[in-house]
């Protein structure tokens, strides 16, 4: 039996200090796991990328390949963006894809992968307008949105426990996304 292949993509977001154990959780469904970062995200875990590497079997990966290369990691069966930040989130809402985070998601939509995304940011930041705008933008893609109840609600400024993070949640609605394994 072939697993499903989850892309777990995380941004610079005070739960990425702990993806390991949303790795963790998704292998304990059944998931195939590939990493990938952004940049800055990448560089929080520089020291113990090795760490990483050896808990999924893969690469991690943070930047765009060579043109012409073959690609390092197998092909997702759904991606799911968390934590997103309301940076990422917002470049993502007005088709920025300047980084490999927000590229493999943003084309994964349109070619029928599915695409989940929870957000992790404060109430402060989560009340720009420009939010609001790139979630609705967003589902409107396609993509399932875990915010509020569902997924996750922002905390308010200097008050989020990034240790917490629902990764459960996130999993358990992604768990009907992909088609079956084979």
């Amino acid at each position: 039996m072939t697993r499903r292949v989850l892309y777990l993509i995380a941004c610079a977001a005070g739960p990425t200090e702990h993806i390991d154990e949303g790795v963790r959780q998704a292998q304990a469904r059944g998931w195939d796991v590939c990493l990938v970062l952004t940049p800055s995200a990448a560089r929080w875990w520089e020291s113990r990328m090795g760490a990483l590497e050896a808990l999924t079997g893969h690469r991690v990966r943070s930047q765009y390949k060579v043109p012409g290369k073959r690609d390092a990691l197998p092909k997702a069966d759904v991606m799911l963006v968390a934590p997103i930040s309301s940076t990422t989130l917002n470049k993502w809402g007005n088709g920025i894809a300047d980084t490999l985070a927000i590229g493999l998601p943003s084309e994964a939509v349109h070619m029928g992968v599915p695409v989940a995304v929870m957000p992790y940011f404060n109430q402060a930041q989560g009340a720009q307008p420009a939010v609001a705008r790139s979630l609705a933008d967003l589902r409107g893609q396609g993509v399932l949105v875990l915010d509020g109840p569902d997924g996750y609600e922002s905390h308010p400024p200097k008050q989020g426990d990034p240790a917490s993070f629902p990764w459960h949640r996130a999993l358990d609605a992604i768990s009907n996304l992909a088609s079956p394994a084979m």
